[in-house]
């Protein structure tokens, strides 16, 4: 996970300094698009399989079923996106449709392969594949860049290549270990299970997705590089540590449920969201405060524009979607009510369309992270009522209220330092007041949770050998 989120973050360094902007905006379209279709298409198979195929020894029946299903899909995912790309980038349609279509072609395959493994309980395997793929995918879209053509399509290609080299690896690894035998599940079953995955992915577009196509349909593939990027900058500390948590949140909050009750898996939730809030609340306070100096130092000059709104607008936003995601959605994913997240996600992704339209045209960028913006929160306050209907989360007002006076502390800490420097190279605008907002977070903490801090301090120790 972190050498995936590393890898992207990387290529988004490199890849925007070797093409240009319009360039750049037409790859990011190529994965929004991609990655829509794709989740709409074949990423429900894989949690279907997961709960339809068993573990352990994997039949040669299952497999072929597999096979037959994610081709199909694939095929009208396919056609689909070649047919939206007419409206998205009439301008390179049939540049922009080879690249979306070799893209979803590879990742189905590579899913489906991946998906075997995890069935198969190889995860050591199935971990090498993943950080294989990310390396591949920093590497090669960079070389065909540098040796081929500095066209989004050229590095489009060799991104998929790469999918495809980890994808054919998985599926080697993965046949050399099928039995003999029919599927577990029938067309039926699977489809079954499948549906209200494939609606709700369906649903989610207009919050996940919407708002890059209508800055191209309004603007240009320039105005999407810019949003792309910020986006892609501002997230990734703050979703590397709700994803952290949430990993091994999740298994322990169903097992609870499983095992002792609602009300155990509801503590345990009100727990995760404290533990979200004293974490993520201080990296969203500097990630508002440093945006500017973010982007001077990460980005080309072309890309700096609205740093100071764009930063604290997709921060804001990523922090909801992660209160979402991994508090009041694990409570409907914990009752396997899965056609409830479309009361929250049809509203929302009505929200972002509705938003588009109005901001968009005259805010471009601004407009775009607003509009996203109200879905996420729109997405928030309908999934807490859901949820609530199936089991009361406890909210800890307190712990919140007192991780978010830290992040203020945090925030003011590093802001006041990067005023106070002057004109000094980009490098030491970002790392010193960042050096000085981890300082008072830690002191902060320290004094607010020393029990916690002891514990934290006790397994880093361990693992550097030094207790």
């Amino acid at each position: 996970m972190l050498l995936t989120r590393l890898s992207s973050l990387l290529l988004l360094i490199f890849a925007t300094r070797l093409v240009d902007r319009a360039e750049y905006g037409y790859l990011t379209l190529v994965v929004t698009v991609g990655e829509f279709t794709d989740v709409a298409v074949t990423s429900w198979l894989r949690i279907a399989l997961l709960r339809l195929g068993g573990k352990g020894d994997i039949t040669r029946g299952t497999l072929m079923l597999a096979i037959r299903v994610v081709a199909t899909t694939t095929l009208i995912g396919v056609l689909a996106a070649a047919f939206a790309s007419r409206f998205i980038t009439p301008d390179r349609w049939g540049e922009f449709a080879t690249a979306v279509s070799a893209y979803l072609a590879v990742s189905a395959f590579s899913r489906l392969a991946l998906t075997i493994l995890q069935m198969q309980q190889r995860h050591t395997v199935y971990s090498l594949l993943e950080s294989t793929r990310a390396l591949l995918q920093l590497v090669l879209p960079l070389a065909a860049a540098l040796l081929v053509s500095r066209s989004f399509i050229v590095m489009s290609l060799a991104s998929s290549t790469a999918i495809l080299l980890a994808g054919s690896g998985a599926a080697w690894a993965a046949s050399r270990a099928l039995v003999p035998g029919r599927a577990r599940f029938t067309h039926r079953e699977l489809f079954a299970l499948g549906i209200p995955l494939l609606a709700v992915a369906a649903a989610g577009f207009g919050l996940n997705s919407v708002e890059r196509v209508m800055l191209k349909i309004y603007y240009d593939a320039g105005a999407v590089a810019v949003f792309a990027a910020a986006y892609a900058l501002a997230r990734q500390p703050i979703d590397t540590i709700a994803n952290a948590i949430n990993m091994g949140g999740f298994p322990e909050m169903v097992s609870l449920f499983d095992r002792e009750g609602p009300d155990a898996a509801a503590r345990h939730l009100g727990a995760q969201m404290s533990l979200l809030g004293r974490l993520s609340f201080p990296v969203v306070a500097m990630i508002m405060v440093l945006g500017p100096e973010i982007s001077t130092l990460f980005l080309p000059a072309g890309y700096h524009q609205s740093a100071a709104i764009l930063f604290p607008l997709v921060a804001l936003n990523v922090l909801a979607a992660n209160f979402t995601t991994f508090v009041f959605e694990n409570v409907i994913h914990a009752h396997k009510k899965l056609w409830l997240l479309m009361w929250s996600i049809g509203p929302a992704s009505l929200m972002t369309i509705t938003l588009s339209i109005l901001l968009i045209p005259k805010f471009a960028e601004i407009g775009a992270a607003l509009a996203l913006l109200g879905g996420t929160l729109t997405s928030l306050s309908v999934v807490i009522i859901v949820s609530r209907r199936l089991m009361v989360v406890p909210v800890p007002w307190r712990d919140l209220g007192t991780s978010l006076g830290v992040a203020v502390a945090t925030g003011l800490a590093a802001w006041l330092t990067s005023r106070l420097l002057g004109d000094v190279p980009a490098f030491f605008r970002l790392a010193l007041p960042g050096l000085v907002g981890v300082t008072v977070f830690l002191g902060l903490h320290t004094l607010l949770h020393p029990v916690a801090t002891r514990a934290l301090a006790t397994k880093v120790k361990m693992r550097l050998g030094l207790a």
